[in-house]
Formats: structure tokens, sequence, C-alpha cells
């Protein structure tokens, strides 16, 4: 009696279908690729994916859409993960900011690359060759210069106003597009628009505060909403994120898997794969006459009478 053939497991796709600009993926400019790192979160202090684009000029970080049951038909294969990845610009500060402040504890000015150090996330040194990051310390640091060489030390007042900064430019955006920031926004599915007058400043701020928020610490979080002389509310409604209230998860992609098996030249746009001599022969038969596949498989129709 013959052995039955044991069904081979399933082979594992690794493919992921990622929304991201062409700029993402342009390496003229730069000998190096883009690339996926995991890097730790400024506001969960976990792991998290974030890239680094083309030469590490440029910070993006990875958002996730995700629903239950959905996959993706990539090429001839089907890709179980149906999530749906979206890559956008980020300012690296905001991913240097927790290493400034750990290191201000000690009081001391110290060289930016001995403070964005971390044994668990090593890559984050790559923060540093980012176009904006050097000449952008000064928002978040005091210098110092000794000789050539510079010296850095966290500033809260600096701090702050940076990030007071990034509030009121996120107001500006809110009002430019007409968003929905009052209690008037309760659908899950889509950001309602209302005219901007229905609003208070207020409203912007606090909304704008709850964005800024997701990149921060929850004490830098705290100590940003009393510089910007806003009370803190009790109500649970009013105090939770405006994040939470919208249908895209804007929750920051858990480094799980190994995404960075992608890096180098996965970013290339790959040509369509060839046929086959297989599938070339099959495709030049003429298939007059012949039935398809599912016409096996439907309903008998009743046959008619003679």
């Amino acid at each position: 009696m013959a052995a039955k053939k044991k069904r081979t497991p399933q082979a594992q796709n690794d493919s992921w279908v990622v929304v991201a600009a062409d700029s993402v993926i342009d390496t003229k400019k730069h000998d190096s690729d883009p690339a996926f790192v995991r890097l730790r979160n400024p506001s969960t202090d976990a792991a998290s994916l974030y890239m680094l684009g083309a030469g590490d000029a440029q910070m993006y970080e990875v958002k996730a859409f995700e629903e239950e049951f959905h996959s993706w038909f990539v090429g001839q294969t089907v890709q179980r993960d149906g999530r749906l990845l979206f890559v956008t610009p980020m300012d690296p500060l905001f991913l240097i900011l927790p290493y400034l402040i750990k290191a201000g504890k000690e009081g001391k000015f110290q060289p930016v690359d001995q403070i964005v150090m971390d044994e668990e996330f090593p890559v984050c040194s790559r923060l540093l060759s980012c176009t904006r990051s050097l000449a952008s310390l000064h928002h978040i640091a005091e210098e110092k210069e000794v000789g050539s060489l510079k010296f850095q030390r966290y500033s809260q007042e600096k701090t702050m106003n940076w990030l007071k900064k990034k509030v009121e430019r996120t107001v500006v955006a809110l009002k430019k597009k007409n968003i929905c920031v009052g209690e008037g926004v309760k659908s899950t599915t889509y950001i309602r628009v209302k005219s901007e007058s229905g609003y208070h400043e207020e409203d912007y701020l606090r909304y704008a505060h709850g964005l800024i928020s997701e990149y921060t610490s929850e004490d830098l979080s705290k100590a940003l909403l009393k510089h910007l002389q806003l009370p803190e509310l009790t109500s649970p409604k009013e105090t939770e994120p405006p994040s939470k209230k919208r249908k895209l998860s804007d929750n920051a992609v858990e480094a799980g898997e190994d995404y960075t098996k992608f890096n180098s030249a996965d970013f290339a746009r790959k040509p369509p794969k060839k046929m086959t001599a297989a599938q070339k022969t099959l495709a030049k038969v003429d298939k007059t006459g012949m039935k398809t596949m599912s016409s096996f498989f439907s309903p008998k129709g009743k046959t008619e009478k003679k």
C-alpha cells in the first residue's frame, strides 16, 4: 500500500504592501539604499519599526492600517499579512530627545555621539546622520564649543518652546484643512469637517497637543500641556487622545517581524516576471470551442425536450 504524501507546510510569503513617496526609494543622490530599522519608540519606550532613507538623509515612521481577515494578491501569490504600511517623514529629533533627557540628568555637557547610544538599539547612532539632526539640536539642547568640538546638554526650556511651535504649526494645518477637532467627531470611520468659526482656539490646541504627544513621553506631554497654559481635563472622554477616535490606526508598527531583510535591492522597482516556456506554449493554443474550468462545476440546466 502506497504511503500517503505528507502535505508540505505553507511557505511564508515575504512580502508587504507599502505606500510611500517616490523620494523615499530615490537612491540617485546617495550611495546607500533605504533601510527598515528597529528603534526605541519615544512614546512607549518599546521597539518600533522606522525607515532610514537613502544615505540616512531622512527619517520616516511606519504606520499600519490593519483589518481582520484581509489579504493581498501579490503577483501570482497570496500574501497573508493583509496590513497596509504607510511610510511618512518624521523629525528625527523626536527619537533623539529621550537620549538627551536621560543624559541631561547628569547635568553636564557631552558630545552628542556619546549621548545617542543604546546597547539594545545600536542603530540609533545613525539618527545623527540625518540631514536635520545635528543642525537642529540647538532647538532642544544647550550647546558649547571647545575648539572644533561641540558639546550638548538637554534644555527643558528650549524643548518646550520647540514643541510649542510644533503644536502651533499643527493648528495652522488643521484650520487650513478644516479638520473637525471638537466633540463633534463621533464617527469611527471618517473625520467630518466643520466651519472654523465653530471651534475655540483651545479645541485646536488640545487636538494638536494630542497629535504631538504621540511622539513624546507622558511626562513631556504633561509638561507641554502646562507650557501651553491648558488645564488638565478630568472627563475620560475629553482626555481620550484624538488618535483613538479615528478609524485609521496611527499606532507605531511593532518591530516583531524582521522587516530588515527587505533592505537594499528590495526597494528597486522590479520588472514583471517573464513567462515560462510552458506558459508561452499554452498562450498560443487555440482555445476556440474549449470549455472553461468553471463550466464543469456550474449547475446543469434543464435539457430541452425534442
